[in-house]
């Protein structure tokens, strides 16, 4: 028999906030209300808010955000076209395969799983493409399998440089709302985000945001490729009134409201800091028990997951599997080539310092279980160091500023 709560700490769904849940505990709603637009039209404002995209719009879909996805390319791609895509982990290789699935001419980047977009090699591409035949610049911002975070400035940065026309698609399903993100300011055209991460909802809705130079290319009368359920047009016909071309999902509508209150109460650049002050208590604990991340290198570090090597002898679905069932704890797995030698802490959402010792507690009880030599402690003595100290340097500040 299992007493208390299961801990979650996989990188999404993320913990859902009790005034989340609460918001979205409502009765069936008639989605044609004339006052439901009194609720939606206020989430696309501040979704866009969320985004930092001023002069675009949003779109919700009732889905993953692979939908998201689908439709970013969907609506202002054609077969066919030439597009520059890097690939460095499971996410990245799966929006690889969506865009050839759809018939896009992709050009491919393999990178070393545990790095990131190699700004190198896409300026090489970039400056070579003279004649503009790369419609497209995909950039996944942070990839999830391997706790990796690609610089999206970096991107923009040689594009500008090279006055170089293609669009910039992002996928910031694991970043947006949880690590910074400025889609006017940073010049990207779609931006890809899930309910189920930083926006601390459960899966189920999907969120594009897309620039007016993103919606100029949906509008121009090159071919398009088939749609139908992700049709930009649909949509703009409806949600400037507060409404959607099919049943939307209500509930989720007052959970995002809660999530967004939320968020813009502790304020975005706030978020932003207790996550990276989170996932260096986190890494740190790693570093304490003698650890490697997945992660190449400090420049690649993410501050929502952190991709963990299990010692040598070690299998990292045994970790995993104790974890859960003896200690009642989810860690996220391995994915793909990495299946059995890495295990992921999310940290990321609804989460507190003392949530993350007691993921790294569960870490080493898991791993010395599983046969693991490691010091019992070390890790949660690093991040605990590492929190006290944080706290102490940021009450200073504070004090300082007074």
């Amino acid at each position: 028999m299992k007493h208390g709560i299961r801990q979650l700490f996989i990188p999404g769904p993320t913990n859902v906030p009790d005034r989340v849940r609460r918001a979205m505990n409502v009765t069936m709603e008639d989605q044609r209300a004339p006052d439901l637009p009194e609720l939606t039209l206020g989430l696309f404002r501040d979704l866009k808010r969320a985004f930092g995209n001023k002069s675009g719009r949003v779109f919700m879909f009732p889905s993953s955000g692979t939908g998201a996805w689908e439709s970013a390319i969907q609506n202002t791609l054609a077969p066919g076209d030439r597009v520059l895509m890097s690939r460095f982990g499971q996410f990245s290789h799966l929006w690889v395969e969506m865009a050839e699935r759809l018939g896009l001419n992709v050009e491919l980047v393999d990178v070393e799983w545990g790095m990131g977009v190699p700004l190198d090699v896409y300026e090489e591409k970039i400056a070579a493409d003279t004649a503009h035949e790369i419609r497209a610049v995909f950039v996944t911002h942070n990839e999830t399998a391997t706790g990796v975070t690609s610089s999206i400035p970096g991107v923009r940065k040689l594009l500008d440089a090279h006055s170089h026309p293609a669009l910039l698609f992002v996928d910031g399903v694991s970043s947006i709302a949880s690590i910074d993100f400025r889609q006017d300011e940073w010049g990207v055209d779609l931006a890809v985000a899930g309910s189920q991460k930083g926006f601390m909802l459960p899966a189920g809705l999907s969120f594009l945001s897309v620039s007016e130079k993103a919606l100029a290319a949906n509008r121009d009368n090159r071919p398009k490729m088939a749609r139908s359920y992700f049709t930009f047009a649909d949509q703009i016909a409806t949600n400037d009134q507060g409404y959607f071309p099919y049943t939307p999902p209500t509930q989720f509508f007052h959970g995002l409201r809660a999530a967004l209150d939320m968020l813009f109460e502790e304020g975005l650049d706030n978020v932003f800091a207790r996550h990276h002050r989170l996932a260096e208590g986190v890494r740190r604990g790693v570093q304490g028990l003698g650890l490697k991340l997945v992660a190449a290198g400090p420049q690649w570090h993410s501050d929502t997951v952190s991709a963990v090597y299990v010692p040598e002898g070690v299998d990292a679905n045994l970790v995993l599997k104790i974890a859960y069932e003896r200690y009642n704890t989810s860690f996220g797995g391995g994915l793909a080539r990495l299946n059995g030698k890495v295990f992921r802490i999310g940290h990321l959402g609804d989460l507190n310092e003392v949530m993350c010792l007691s993921a790294l507690a569960c870490a080493e009880i898991s791993l010395a279980d599983a046969g693991a030599r490691i010091t019992p402690g070390a890790g949660v003595a690093a991040a605990h160091a590492y929190f006290r100290e944080a706290h102490s340097a940021s009450q200073a500040e504070r004090q300082a500023a007074e």
